[in-house]
């Protein structure tokens, strides 16, 4: 399945629980979706916070999850083509210093 086919997927979930509907407890504004998707960001956190290794790998990619399908929403409903957008962010990447080279040493 590919970022369309997830996307679909997303809007149809949200579709189904009315989430588009006008009266609706949870509207699907770019404000909303940037919220929702910076706490279920700190949720993944909150899996390394005060140990390094990973406890619970199903509550884990639960949470990963949970970031995807708001940022799919996110971009759908902005209108970001999110594909396209991490491809070309990945050639600025290309392009980009990530470090100052010391003495005598080559940058990867």
């Amino acid at each position: 399945m590919d970022i369309r086919e997830l996307t679909d997927e997303m809007n149809q979930f949200v579709t189904a629980k009315g989430w588009t509907q006008k009266d609706t407890r949870r509207p699907q504004t770019p404000r909303n979706l940037a919220i929702s998707l910076s706490l279920e960001s700190a949720e993944v956190l909150e899996h390394f916070q005060w140990n390094d290794e990973l406890k619970d790998q199903k509550e884990f990619r639960g949470e990963l999850a949970d970031v995807a399908l708001y940022l799919l929403q996110l971009a759908s409903i902005t209108g970001v083509d999110l594909e396209q957008a991490i491809l070309e962010k990945l050639q600025s990447n290309y392009g980009r210093v990530w470090d100052q080279p010391k003495e005598n040493e080559e940058i990867q």
